[in-house]
């Protein structure tokens, strides 16, 4: 029993796989989900059940309402600048736009061709509440007033394939919009201790539940997490993602010889689909009492075992429940105490996944 706005509003999430529903008069169904929910945007409200070609033109209707009725002007969007993509956004839209960038900087492997098909992928894929939902445009124009300069210099240095100016007009050959959120990096700086320590086991439990809809998020970099209104975290960094079950967990291998240790380059071989979660550690980027509040809550992911154990699920055919809701908020036979989905810690307040009573 859902009672709270919020709570609602997670359920209809930009960051959950879409309800699909067939309804000859969507925008009656939109106005009353907007009753409830009068903060989320109406675009969100079409593309969460399933009109996903309506929340887009609303998006964009809005963008062009937002120009008209403001002086924002595009500009470079906070955070550290991405190796694939040029991000850029409006200060008073609540979404941002991606570039991909003509070239990426090492070590950066992937082309063009792949950075699509991973988006086309997350668009298919469950997202579980966990991965950032993304509209894809192409041939935007813009007038040329509206960029930052230092912005326009970056695009047209940096991705003049997709964007070009003629004249007074800046043309967008093809970019992605999602919506805004706070990267994680970011956040932990700005936040208090305890919600930075939130910060940190919700980062944990976003590996989880990637792991439970079969995705690994390649690059775990705490800048490609970002924080809702909610507090959620979600990723939105697809470049580097793949299905979990196409990869390959190994444990670090150790050498004898000294040399081999301390070598610049691994001495053992490593292949396009290895990952070693011991090395997980190092890449978090956590310090200090974040790092041991991720480690309390979350050291099985520095080893193969949990990995491993999410692989065999999906091999079987499993899926594993990930609800938008707590367990709190779950209307019960009995008085059995909730169990824990599969990619879930001890500690999470998830609701059991062997109970379908609704």
């Amino acid at each position: 029993m859902l009672t709270t706005e919020d709570e609602v509003s997670i359920v209809f999430s930009f960051a959950r796989s879409y309800f699909f529903v067939g309804w000859a008069r969507p925008r009656e169904l939109v106005e009353y989900l907007r009753a409830i929910m009068p903060r989320k945007p109406v675009s969100e409200l079409y593309t969460a059940i399933g009109w996903h070609r309506h929340g887009k033109t609303e998006l964009y209707r809005s963008l062009l309402r937002h120009l008209v009725t403001s002086d924002d002007r595009f500009e470079i969007a906070p955070g550290q600048r991405g190796m694939v993509m040029c991000v850029f956004m409006l200060p008073g839209f609540d979404v941002v736009f991606k570039v991909i960038r003509d070239r990426f900087d090492p070590p950066k492997t992937v082309t063009h061709a792949e950075v699509r098909d991973k988006y086309r992928l997350v668009f298919r894929h469950d997202r579980a509440g966990r991965l950032v939902d993304a509209q894809q445009f192409e041939e935007l124009e813009f007038r040329r007033e509206r960029f930052a300069p230092e912005l326009l210099a970056q695009l047209l240095a940096l991705a003049g394939e997709s964007v070009h100016v003629q004249g007074d007009t800046v043309v967008l050959r093809h970019l992605y919009t999602e919506r805004r959120l706070r990267p994680l990096d970011l956040y932990l700086h700005e936040a208090t201790p305890e919600a930075a320590r939130d910060a940190v086991i919700e980062y944990g439990q976003v590996l989880r539940d990637l792991a439970a809809t079969n995705i690994f998020p390649g690059d775990m970099l705490l800048k490609n997490f970002g924080v809702s209104r909610h507090g959620r975290l979600i990723f939105y960094d697809y470049d580097e993602l793949a299905p979990l079950s196409e990869c390959r967990f190994r444990e670090l291998p150790h050498s004898s010889d000294d040399g081999d240790e301390s070598a610049g380059e691994p001495w053992y071989y490593v292949g396009e689909r290895d990952i070693f979660p011991e090395e997980f550690r190092t890449f978090l980027g956590l310090r200090g009492e974040l790092l041991e509040t991720f480690l309390a809550h979350h050291e099985a992911l520095l080893g193969v075992a949990f990995w491993h154990r999410m692989q065999a699920l999906h091999a079987a055919g499993e899926v594993p429940d990930i609800y938008p809701y707590k367990a709190a908020r779950r209307l019960r036979r009995g008085t059995r105490g909730p169990a824990r989905h599969a990619g879930a810690p001890a500690h999470a307040d998830g609701p059991p996944p062997e109970e379908p009573t609704r």
